[in-house]
């Protein structure tokens, strides 16, 4: 398996739904600098589903699924 990607950030939403993951992940998404990833901790079973369909809506790059860990690139433009 390949190595991880970087993260600038983390988050664990531990067993939180992804309904109430993905109105926090904007928030804190809001919070990374263009380019900047996030490292998401995330167990619901939704998720592997959930996280790359969020990703293509928000213009959000996924650069690495890998459940319950996904690593969010910040889009460049606002």
């Amino acid at each position: 398996m390949s190595e991880a990607p970087r993260a600038d950030a983390e988050w664990d939403a531990g067993d939180l739904g992804c309904g109430e993951v993905l109105v926090m992940l904007r928030s804190r998404m809001r919070g990374i600098a263009p380019g900047q990833v996030l490292r998401l901790t995330v167990r619901d079973r939704g998720a592997p589903e959930e996280m790359p369909a969020w990703c293509r809506m928000t213009r959000r790059r996924l650069l690495r699924a890998d459940h319950p860990h996904y690593w969010i690139e910040q889009r460049q433009e606002p």
